[in-house]
């Protein structure tokens, strides 16, 4: 498809999507699932077909000079095809959050007052790379009664039309209107400019993929956007840390995967612990290919194993494996270096004391906070949400792992029997 006027295109996507949100909102629960189901199925039979295209994304990739890293986050292989196909069976054995009512309530006049859950309208997703979020970002979007408006990054083109085609197929097969799900037909970069300034049309924008593309669209977007800039996670290990725990959590969080925004990137000791607590972790690190750079009181324990770090090492999110060790004097300089370098991602103490770890989970400003755990556990599947569509570190609409209630609003709702106010 030759797209020549960009503005009327997305104009007429964002009508569309308007109108299938109405539709899809008076569906029901089985309908929905039907839809996922049906996707999934034509996801599995159209395997060939999705290979096929892919491979046109990962030629162009290879002529353009992307790394292998990014290859790889592009290939759709026989497992990734299975998993998305898994993924949106799991997501139709959910929980349907549309239409929950809940703080009913009685009022002095006599009139019932309560919330019922509600889809958002209409969602837009941005995103780059891997294909299986159009997958992904169309189920969840559906199971939560929200039209979506896709728009994958130019180097998976030929996929995300591909997958768009099964979509449609199982949308149609459910009875519902193929715009509930839309995924941009051009790759032209108006596209998205368009899709952020659309108030009337699409009602939140989800960004996913680099910080560039989240603070450029958070920067020009006049629709409200869901995002998370960057991971920059801590663990703080206090004096009063069970050594092993501190240990465990501490490879964990930094080795499990390197590339991801729940990874650690900067490690806090106390320092009363660090001369025998950090040389064991700089060993493990060794053995596992992490660069460390640490303070200057990191240095002196570590010797050669740590080079020192620099202002900027505070602040950035390796995706990497590399890590920034401090020494501080006591949980207040912990959680202070947290205020000051955070980007409101995940944060985690180690310690036995209940009290101090009240205290970390009370005053520390991050969208998730933890004890004694590894802050590779701040995903949505792993908190329980069945899958997430994303990260957000802003205090609204939602905070932490999107899942299908992140992707609701609630509105009130009034039951009377003839009541009249005086």
């Amino acid at each position: 498809m030759t797209i020549t006027d960009v503005a009327t295109y997305m104009q007429e996507v964002g009508s569309k999507a308007r109108a299938a949100s109405r539709t899809l909102a008076a569906s029901n629960s089985g309908q929905k699932n039907l839809a996922l189901n049906s996707i999934a199925d034509f996801l599995h039979d159209g395997r060939k077909t999705l290979m096929e295209e892919n491979q046109k994304d990962l030629q162009a990739g290879r002529e353009k000079g992307l790394s292998e890293a990014l290859l790889d986050r592009l290939a759709l292989t026989p497992g990734r095809i299975d998993g998305m196909a898994e993924g949106l069976h799991q997501i139709a054995t959910l929980p349907d959050p549309v239409g929950e009512i809940f703080g009913m309530g009685y009022r002095p006049s006599g009139i019932q007052v309560g919330r019922m859950r509600v889809p958002l309208g209409v969602v837009g997703i941005i995103y780059e790379s891997r294909p299986n979020v159009t997958a992904d970002a169309a189920a969840l979007c559906l199971k939560s009664g929200n039209a979506t408006v896709l728009r994958g990054g130019s180097e998976a083109f030929h996929s995300n039309q591909a997958i768009a085609a099964c979509i449609k197929q199982g949308l149609e097969q459910a009875g519902l209107p193929e715009e509930t799900v839309q995924v941009i037909e051009t790759t032209d970069r108006k596209a998205v400019a368009a899709m952020i300034t659309m108030p009337d049309s699409i009602d939140v924008i989800i960004p996913r993929g680099g910080k560039g593309l989240i603070e450029h669209i958070s920067k020009d977007a006049r629709v409200p956007v869901i995002k998370h800039l960057d991971g920059i996670c801590h663990v703080y290990v206090d004096d009063e840390a069970d050594p092993q725990k501190a240990f465990d959590v501490c490879l964990n969080a930094k080795t499990q995967r390197y590339g991801t925004c729940n990874t650690m990137e900067t490690l806090l000791a106390h320092d009363t612990i660090a001369a025998d607590f950090l040389p064991l972790m700089a060993q493990a690190y060794w053995e596992k290919g992490v660069e460390l750079r640490g303070c200057d009181k990191a240095c002196a324990i570590l010797g050669e194993a740590c080079t020192p770090a620099t202002t900027e090492d505070w602040d950035t999110e390796y995706l990497a494996p590399i890590l920034s060790i401090r020494v501080v004097d006591d949980m207040r300089q912990a959680m202070d270096h947290i205020e000051e370098h955070s980007s409101r991602h995940t944060e985690s103490i180690i310690t036995e004391n209940i009290s101090k770890a009240r205290r970390f989970l009370q005053e520390v400003d991050s969208s998730s906070v933890m004890v004694n755990a590894s802050t590779r556990f701040a995903d949505g599947f792993e908190y329980g949400l069945g899958a997430e569509i994303g990260i957000s570190t802003d205090k609204f609409h939602a905070r932490g792992p999107v899942g299908l209630e992140g992707l609701t609003s609630v509105k009130f709702i009034v039951l009377g029997n003839g009541h009249i106010r005086t």
